[in-house]
This record gives structure tokens, sequence and C-alpha cells, in this order.
């Protein structure tokens, strides 16, 4: 996976499921599925919208 100089990693970079590190310098604001973004979602009274996927061996 190639990464862009100064490109800062989102909160995925924090776990552990090789699914969401994919996706940890995605230059979306990802939140995984927890209280945190529930918490979110309710402040801002916005739906979520939910990303599923799996990694595997190639």
């Amino acid at each position: 996976m190639e990464f862009k100089e100064g490109q800062q990693p989102n909160r995925l970079i924090n776990e552990k499921s090789p699914y969401l590190l994919q996706h940890a310098h995605n230059p979306m604001d990802w939140y995984s599925w927890g209280d945190e973004a529930f918490a979110k979602v309710k402040s801002e009274n916005k739906p979520i919208f939910l990303s599923i996927g799996y990694s595997t061996c190639h």
C-alpha cells in the first residue's frame, strides 16, 4: 500500500483488525463499530454509513 508523504493516519491506525488497518490512511474520518461512533452520530443527529468488508490471504 502506498502512502503520500505527510499523510496522517485516521483513528483506525489503533485497531487490531487487518481489515480496519488497511483503511488507516484513507482520507475518510472512519470510526470502528462502537460507542464512540454511536455517540458521534447521536450528537450530530446523522445516520451511520456502514462499510462491511474483510481481509483474506492473497
